[in-house]
């Protein structure tokens, strides 16, 4: 089966992995993983809405040997580092040969003149991110148009400056004259402002345990959260402090009224990630109903284990 791609910045011998994703080319790797669960749901044999078995059978070769490909490009660093001095490489190349440059896409020729260019760019990814995987069709459609305007993108960027690291956040900011306010300012003893600690440092998933979770969340979408528990313990075994799967384990646990077991995959994931939206709702979820338990509202002791109730 062939997933030829020849537009965009596919015509310069290189996989535009943010276009098959449908993420902007500054996309941060949260954004990242999430765009990646929501098209693996979307294609994956057990949730595809697709009628067709052609279809169906497409989609699902198109997850295996596109669309996880390119999320893997994104968890590993070395990975990352390899296709963002690529994508610096291209830029260049975009300057030199943009007399050659052919443009087809609506959306892509709009943003070669647009004035707010760099919102016009997101606007426009997001714009057909929405329906990219709704059907074949759109999809391969898609894909060419994402990866015309990170063309367009790229060439606007490098003309202005700014290079074609487009994915790697921090770069040194252009230096300025300092203000005579300025120059005031920092002869000015201050008293030091203690840098705010840095956000926890959480490790994408290794492919085998991506795609238990992707099985998982399944699951859990058509409220089969015991098969959905089945497939993230297995994930577990192979990622150990994967705060996801804790937290999407908690979340099995406590619809199944397991309250003490939810706390403590909750725990687990909140440890790996203080910051884990699911374990933050499960913890909330919790609170909620301890609340309602001590007013006499939940049934005897459904949370009795967790909070001291006692059994009748």
């Amino acid at each position: 089966m062939s997933f030829e791609m020849t537009k965009g910045l596919f015509k310069y011998d290189f996989i535009d992995q943010h276009a098959i994703l449908g993420i902007p080319l500054d996309a941060e790797f949260n954004d990242i993983r999430k765009r990646y669960m929501k098209i693996a749901r979307r294609l994956h044999s057990d949730t595809c809405s697709f009628e067709d078995p052609a279809d169906k059978d497409w989609a699902n070769q198109f997850l295996s040997k596109v669309v996880n490909p390119a999320y893997n490009k994104f968890s590993k660093e070395s990975d990352r580092k390899e296709y963002n001095l690529l994508l610096a490489t291209i830029s260049k190349r975009l300057v030199k040969e943009q007399a050659k440059m052919q443009i087809e896409s609506a959306a892509a020729k709009q943003l070669a003149t647009a004035q707010n260019w760099e919102e016009a760019y997101k606007t426009a990814v997001s714009k057909l991110a929405l329906k990219q995987y709704e059907s074949v069709e759109e999809t391969q459609q898609a894909i060419d148009q994402i990866s015309e305007l990170n063309m367009v993108y790229l060439l606007r960027k490098e003309r202005m400056g700014g290079g074609g690291g487009g994915v790697a956040p921090g770069s040194p900011a252009k230096a300025t004259t300092p203000t005579s306010t300025e120059k005031t300012a920092a002869a000015t003893p201050a008293t030091a402002t203690p840098a705010a600690p840095p956000p926890p440092k959480v490790e994408p998933p290794n492919s085998q345990t991506a795609a238990y979770c992707r099985r998982a969340q399944g699951f859990m979408d058509s409220k089969n959260y015991a098969k959905a528990s089945l497939e993230l313990r297995e994930a577990l075994k192979r990622d150990p402090k994967y705060s996801q799967a804790h937290a999407m384990l908690a979340m099995c646990y406590f619809e199944q009224n397991q309250a003490t077991m939810a706390k403590l995959e909750m725990n687990k994931a909140l440890a790996s990630n203080p910051e884990e939206p699911t374990a933050l709702e499960v913890k909330k979820k919790l609170e909620q109903a301890s609340a309602k338990a001590k007013k006499g509202d939940e049934k005897p002791g459904f949370f009795a284990s967790l909070f001291g109730g006692k059994k009748k």
